[in-house]
């Protein structure tokens, strides 16, 4: 038997942080996963524990640099926890830091809605920071859970046909999405908070503002905005599925819900994914 492939860490390392300035305070929650790559086959093949960074170690180092220096951006905090263990433990050839924020902001007073786009809740900022021992760094930021609705400005026509096909073709339907969106930095960035900032706003006036003829159509303007928003990435990955609304039959009621009522249903749901590159 040969060892093909292995690696090891702490997943979901809860810290909450309180960044206070003067009396105006900001609360700072992240969930942090460690992955380390490296020199620790015995342990899998001769019970050898003597290069194994045990994985309360790793949370208590997750723990203790984010009391120290987990500031309003996740990336430069991740970038540090993975320079942390290469530094300190020689065997460690590859590590992997993958982070999830819980938002917590401030209430709004008096904002102004969009007309018929709809966001429920705030999403859930992510990080992941990949760091070689030969120097290599990969930053990738993005947003997860990013519920997203809009009651008008959508179609899907012009599809092809079959003897399996039902689906009516519409120039004026629902469309809701849960968005995942991860951006690869090509450079550090003077502030990560206004880039990704930058990107999601993009992405969500794209969703808002522009007719959708299906959602690949939208995913790809999406990207395009977002390139647009932020030279310093070079690659996206989006994710859309379409969370369908169907059309309420309420004829044998009397009654026409056309384009007003509607059944919600989480499942089966079309899946649509793309990566984009810069050209």
């Amino acid at each position: 038997m040969r060892l093909a492939a292995q690696n090891y860490g702490k997943q979901r390392v809860r810290v909450l942080k309180v960044l206070r300035t003067g009396a105006r305070h900001s609360v700072k929650e992240l969930e942090v996963g460690v992955r380390l790559e490296g020199d620790f086959a015995s342990s899998y093949t001769a019970a050898d524990n003597g290069k194994v960074v045990a994985t309360d170690t790793m949370k208590n180092v997750v723990q203790v640099l984010a009391h120290r220096h987990l500031e309003e951006e996740t990336e430069p905090f991740a970038l540090l926890v993975a320079e942390h263990f290469l530094a300190r433990y020689d065997q460690i050839e590859k590590v992997t830091i993958e982070t999830r924020e819980r938002r917590w902001v401030p209430l709004e007073i008096d904002d102004r809605p969009h007309e018929h786009a709809f966001r429920g809740g705030e999403g859930t900022p992510v990080v992941r920071v990949v760091a070689r021992r030969d120097g290599a760094r990969e930053i990738e930021s993005g947003m997860v859970d990013l519920l997203l609705l809009k009651s008008t400005g959508s179609g899907f026509a012009g599809f092809p046909r079959c003897e399996h096909t039902t689906l009516p073709e519409t120039d004026d339907r629902v469309l809701s999405t849960l968005v995942e969106a991860r951006w690869l930095h090509a450079e550090r960035p003077e502030s990560f908070t206004v880039t990704n900032l930058a990107v999601v706003y993009a992405m969500l006036r794209v969703f808002a503002t522009r007719y959708s003829p299906s959602v690949q159509a939208t995913i790809a303007e999406m990207a395009e905005a977002a390139f647009a928003a932020a030279p310093g990435i070079d690659r996206i990955a989006l994710s859309l599925p379409n969370k369908h609304y169907l059309p309420a039959n309420l004829k044998p009621f009397g009654e026409d819900g056309s384009g007003v009522s509607f059944v919600p249903t989480d499942e089966p749901h079309g899946q649509i994914e793309a990566i984009f590159e810069r050209s």
